[in-house]
């Protein structure tokens, strides 16, 4: 017991220090402006999915719907 909870704090630890490295693209898209372009399309594909999901789930409750009234008819 002790050993996996050593391993998993080491892991942290680990994952952490990792990080907190700086990244090069990023610092590089930051200074030229297009690291709003990143966040503006990763926003857009973000709202298509949700949007999505909810026009699907709409859909699902539509069809629930229907089948729970063929079965009270029955």
């Amino acid at each position: 017991m002790r050993k996996t909870i050593a391993t998993a704090i080491l892991a942290l630890v680990h994952l952490s220090l990792f990080a907190q490295s700086e990244v090069e693209m990023a610092d590089t898209l930051r200074s030229e402006g297009k690291i709003y372009v990143v966040v503006a399309i990763m926003l857009v594909i973000f709202f298509g999915l949700i949007g999505y999901l909810v026009l699907m789930d709409r859909k699902i409750s539509r069809l629930e719907k229907k089948i729970s009234e063929k079965d009270v008819k029955r």
